[in-house]
């Protein structure tokens, strides 16, 4: 079992920034990919930014430019900074690992909790 713990969601006015972070711990034995999601209400879960374990980055193209996501694998913590906020972004943002505890294991994948974002002025 993998648990993942986010903070840093708020409140923020439209320009401002914030910055997200989600630290994973449990049974990781190989930690593929660590990423964020977002859900705004009524709208379907969609990939925010994503970083796999040789460094590649993967942006949603509305983030791109404004959003950073890096990853410290000493820590298996994931940070995602959050520059230029706009109202769209406001939205639940889930906090993601794809792991496996074994070379013959299944990947596994694991959701925090989730953190709400607002942009509002």
């Amino acid at each position: 079992q993998v648990q993942l713990v986010e903070s840093g969601g708020g409140l923020v006015q439209p320009g401002g920034s914030l910055r997200l972070s989600c630290a994973a711990s449990g049974s990781i034995f190989i930690m593929s990919a660590m990423g964020w999601y977002r859900q705004a209400p009524g709208k379907e879960r969609e990939l925010v930014a994503a970083v796999a374990s040789g460094g590649s980055t993967n942006y949603a193209d509305s983030v791109k430019g404004r959003f950073t996501i890096s990853r410290d694998g000493a820590r298996n913590t994931v940070y995602l900074q959050m520059n230029s906020l706009k109202p769209e972004d406001t939205a639940v943002y889930y906090c993601n690992a794809d792991t496996r505890r074994g070379w013959y294991a299944d990947t596994l994948r694991s959701w925090g909790q989730g953190t709400q974002v607002t942009v509002s002025s």
